[in-house]
């Protein structure tokens, strides 16, 4: 009864959160979401040597918009030290008359197992479009990308100190986009001239770390509520309409989200997973369209 009443009071928390703060949604910005940077994934392929997922994902942004996401990913288990991941992702985007979707990025991770119950990984982010979609020729803000545009490389550390799973890690771009948003392009009537210009706009690194504690309800599911703090290490620029750049006030900083995973095993093989993920603490700027109030991911796995 305590675990049930437990689980029922992380889900309402994090729900009620979401619907009056916003904050980055971090299974759009990458490394959070990646299978080795999950909680429960020590062992997911430990037995069977393959595993493949597939992931939709919903989530409420600033400005009305709304987020669909959907993924496919692909777990390999090579040796008793090494297991690689690959996934792939699109995104779809709607809200103040404006429904955008496109493929995001291709993830590449290779994982090492340092001892029992420590790994690190590295990994690269590699972008499938170059974060400047257009609308009647001009550049949409990041809010409509379906990608950073963005090439990342990914480093991390996966621990577990009894029971409590801990994974540290940072996503540093390589290279920036191409987007040239202006928002004073646009007329004065649109609901865009509301939005953070991004021309030739330069995203800083983050840095996670995400501890989480499995709680076993049964033989077949599992709760694992999660804190998930994200730090974006330096103020983000872009460069204005006379050339000049600026820097983004406000959007270095810490971003604390919380997420709750539900796990059913429906055999051996075959298992769903819900997560349910919101902020608690946002930056005040965050020109990278992250921005997310609630994010809802339902996914299917199946090992082979």
């Amino acid at each position: 009864m305590k675990t049930s009443i437990y689980k029922f009071v992380i889900l309402a928390a994090i729900v009620l959160v979401g619907k009056f703060v916003n904050g980055q949604g971090c299974s759009d910005a990458g490394f959070c979401t990646l299978n080795s940077f999950k909680p429960n994934t020590a062992d997911s392929v430990s037995t069977i040597k393959n595993q493949f997922k597939v992931g939709f994902t919903y989530g409420s942004a600033d400005y009305s918009i709304s987020i669909f996401g959907n993924y496919l990913e692909y777990n390999r288990q090579l040796n008793d030290k090494f297991t690689f991941d690959a996934k792939i992702t699109s995104l779809a985007q709607s809200g103040s008359d404006i429904s955008e979707i496109g493929l995001s990025d291709i993830y590449l991770n290779l994982n090492f197992k340092i001892k029992k119950g420590a790994k690190i990984s590295i990994g690269t982010k590699l972008p499938l479009t170059d974060g400047n979609k257009t609308l009647n020729d001009l550049s949409l803000p990041m809010d409509y990308q379906s990608s950073l545009g963005t090439f990342d490389m990914i480093l991390g550390l996966g621990f577990e100190i009894g029971k409590l799973q801990c994974v540290a890690a940072v996503q540093q771009p390589i290279t920036q986009n191409k987007n040239a948003f202006l928002s004073e392009q646009y007329p004065v009537n649109s609901e865009l001239r509301n939005f953070q210009s991004t021309n030739k706009y330069k995203r800083s690194g983050d840095v996670l770390f995400r501890a989480s504690y499995p709680i076993r309800l049964g033989d077949r599911f599992k709760i694992t509520p999660s804190i998930l703090p994200i730090y974006h290490l330096m103020n983000d620029k872009y460069t204005d309409a006379l050339d000049v750049e600026r820097t983004i006030d406000g959007s270095q900083g810490l971003t604390l989200n919380g997420n709750a995973y539900f796990d059913y095993e429906i055999n051996n093989k075959n298992a769903l997973q819900l997560n349910v993920g919101a902020p608690f603490i946002v930056r005040d700027a965050r020109p990278d369209g992250l921005t997310r109030g609630i994010v809802v991911n339902l996914e299917y796995r199946i090992k082979f």
